[in-house]
C-alpha cells in the first residue's frame, strides 16, 4: 500500500473513532431531555402518566415537557435544538423541511380526522366551501389546519387566491372570529371543540373527508442520531399511552380538562372523536406526506420542492 494511501487510511480510522467516542459520550453525557407538545392527545397523557420519565429517569435522564401553541413553532425549535422531540400535524414538518430544518420524522400517529374543521357561524350566509370566494379565512400558516384548507378549496375546485387567509394563531384566531373579523376559520381540537360548545357552527368540511394523512412524531436529526435507544425507548412508552387512551376515552377527557383547564365538556368532545396510536412510518404514508408537500409547493407555499423520504429517521437495526 503506498505510503499516502496508508496515511489516508489511517486517518480515516481515526476519524472514525474520533466520531463513534463523540456519540458515545454524548449518549452518556445527557441528563436532560426537552420534549415540545402542544396540550392535545396523546401527548398530555404521556406526560400526565409519566410514561417517559418512568423509562428514562431511572437511568438519570431528566424530562422536560415544553408547550407550544402550534407546530410551526415547534419545528423551528427542534431545529435549532432547544427541544429534542415533539409531535406537530402534517404541514409544519414540510414547512419546516422546505426551509432546511433539522428535523426527521420517527414514527407516525393517527390524522385529527374529525377532531379538526373549516366552519362558520350558524348566522353566516355562506353555505358551503364555494362560498369562501372572496371572504377571510383564519387559518395558522404551516398548520395541519392550513393544508385541510388548501385541500378543502382544491377539492371544491376554489383557488387559494379567491379566498383571502388570515395568518393568526389559535389563540388570537378565536378572538378574530368572535368579534367577526374573519368570515370562517380552519382549526383542530380543543379549539374546534371549544367552538362547537360557544357556537354551535355550520361545518364546512372536516380533515377526514378530504385528508388521507397523519400527525408525527419528529426529532433533531442531530439528536436522533446521537441518542437513538432514548428515542426508540420513547416510542415504544408512548405506544403504551396511547393504548390505555383508545381503551379509556372517558379518563382522557378528564385527563385533559385537568392539564389544559379546557372546559370538559369541549374535552370530552374532543376525547370522543380522536384515535390513539402510534407506529412506523410506512411508505403509504410517506406518499401522502409527499402529495401533501407537492400541493404547497405547486402553490407556493413553500419555497423549494422537498422529497419526504429524505427526513424519515431509519432507527437503528432498520
Amino acid at each position: 500500500m503506498p505510503n499516502l494511501t496508508r496515511r489516508l487510511f489511517g486517518a480515516l480510522v481515526l476519524a472514525a473513532t474520533a466520531i463513534a467516542a463523540t456519540a458515545s459520550h454524548a449518549a452518556e453525557s445527557l441528563q436532560e431531555y426537552k420534549i415540545g407538545f402542544q396540550k392535545t392527545s396523546l401527548p398530555v397523557i404521556a406526560q400526565q402518566q409519566k410514561v417517559i420519565e418512568k423509562v428514562l429517569e431511572p437511568k438519570g435522564i431528566k424530562v422536560k415537557w415544553v408547550e407550544f401553541t402550534a407546530g410551526p413553532p415547534l419545528v423551528e425549535a427542534l431545529n435549532v435544538g432547544s427541544i429534542n422531540v415533539g409531535w406537530v400535524g402534517d404541514a409544519p414538518p414540510i414547512f419546516g423541511q422546505s426551509a432546511g430544518s433539522a428535523i426527521v420524522y420517527v414514527a407516525a400517529l393517527p390524522s385529527n380526522g374529525k377532531g379538526e374543521a373549516i366552519f362558520v357561524k350558524p348566522a353566516s350566509p355562506i353555505q358551503s366551501l364555494a362560498d369562501l370566494k372572496g371572504k377571510k379565512v383564519g387559518v395558522g400558516k404551516g398548520t395541519s389546519a392550513h393544508n385541510l384548507l388548501v385541500a378543502a378549496l382544491e377539492k371544491a375546485h376554489v383557488s387559494y387566491d379567491e379566498i383571502t387567509p388570515v395568518y393568526l394563531s389559535p389563540a388570537d384566531a378565536a378572538a378574530a372570529f368572535a368579534s367577526d373579523k374573519i368570515d370562517a376559520w380552519a382549526v383542530w381540537d380543543p379549539f374546534f371543540a371549544i367552538a362547537e360548545t360557544r357556537y354551535q357552527p355550520r361545518i364546512l368540511a372536516r380533515s377526514s373527508e378530504v385528508l388521507d394523512v397523519n400527525t408525527y412524531f419528529l426529532a433533531n436529526r442531530d439528536f436522533a442520531a446521537a441518542h437513538p435507544d432514548v428515542v426508540t425507548t420513547t416510542v415504544a412508552a408512548l405506544k403504551e399511552a396511547a393504548a390505555w387512551a383508545e381503551a379509556n376515552k372517558d379518563k382522557v377527557a378528564a385527563a385533559l380538562h385537568e392539564v389544559t383547564g379546557v372546559p370538559l365538556e369541549a374535552q370530552t368532545i374532543a376525547a370522543n372523536r380522536s384515535v390513539f396510536g402510534i407506529f412506523p412510518i410506512t411508505p403509504e404514508i410517506i406518499a401522502h406526506q409527499q402529495e401533501t408537500a407537492d400541493r404547497f409547493f405547486k402553490l407556493k407555499l413553500i419555497p423549494k420542492a422537498i422529497k419526504i423520504s429524505d427526513a424519515v429517521w431509519a432507527a437503528p437495526g432498520n
